[in-house]
């Protein structure tokens, strides 16, 4: 069975048997109707996924695996903060009448600094130190930059990836202030895998674990109820991943590169309601 599904299984069971709800208190998120959105949340959780086992995908309920992947590259590739580069419309309640989020995601990961090597933004930074000083233990992006963040619509949910090299094997620390754990958790999950697998490939290594840290991760309480039909639901086997080999440049990249194998998953008839 996907190792994904039992992670998703704990970390769910766990919040709902264990959480810290805060029913009583002061909340920013809204429903649409303009209801305050509650959670009962869990402080701290920490998630381990092993690339070189399986892709960590959940199969008690579909990931959408190209929307997924597409605003990924939105964010770390076209390095874009205006939804009209975007194919989905995940963002829209974020965005301006001119589509722009803001000085967020990908607006701070394009930002150039000069170094001694010479001038870089902070993918191009990482994709140099990988190819060139693999060894570094100084190969992160943080873009969660205070001077900033009142212009940025949304601040940053997943704010800093460290990459590390052991030998031949590329693993990543994905950090997260928060973690909306019905709508986003395994979609960030699968970003990040899928992120590590691209900057592996086009450095001469292998893609290895992803830690994944959230510091507040919840379910909000109108998710309650389709969480935990969720997770009584059949669980599969994780489909195989297969990646264009080649492909040497991580600006080359494209949706079409990538072929999910044998994906089973449980329908979810019930559409879940996102908090503002």
């Amino acid at each position: 069975m996907s190792k994904a599904d039992e992670i998703f299984v704990a970390n769910m069971k766990d919040i709902l048997e264990n959480g810290f709800w805060d029913t009583d208190l002061k909340v920013r998120p809204r429903w649409e109707d303009g209801t305050p959105a509650h959670t009962v949340k869990k402080f701290c959780i920490v998630n381990r996924y092993n690339l070189q086992e399986e892709l960590p995908i959940l199969t008690i309920r579909r990931t959408a695996f190209k929307s997924c992947l597409d605003e990924l590259l939105w964010i770390w590739q076209k390095k874009s903060n205006n939804i009209r580069d975007l194919n989905s419309r995940i963002w829209d309640s974020w965005a301006d009448e001119n589509g722009s989020i803001g000085k967020a995601y990908g607006y701070q990961l394009a930002k150039k600094s000069i170094y001694p090597e010479g001038e870089f933004d902070q993918v191009d930074r990482v994709l140099f130190d990988l190819k060139n000083n693999p060894q570094s233990r100084r190969i992160l992006t943080n873009i969660y930059n205070f001077d900033d963040l009142h212009a940025m619509n949304l601040y940053p949910c997943a704010y800093s990836m460290t990459f590390n090299v052991t030998g031949d094997t590329l693993n990543g620390i994905l950090n997260q202030r928060s973690n909306d754990m019905l709508t986003a958790n395994n979609w960030n999950v699968l970003q990040y895998s899928l992120l590590l697998i691209m900057f592996a490939q086009v450095s001469g290594l292998k893609a290895g674990t992803l830690v994944h840290v959230i510091a507040d991760a919840h379910i909000y309480d109108r998710h309650v109820d389709i969480v935990k039909e969720i997770i009584k639901k059949p669980q599969h086997k994780a489909p195989k991943l297969i990646v264009n080999p080649n492909v040497k440049n991580f600006y080359d990249f494209k949706v079409e590169d990538f072929e999910l194998v044998d994906y089973e998953y449980e329908k979810l008839e019930q559409k879940i309601p996102v908090a503002i």
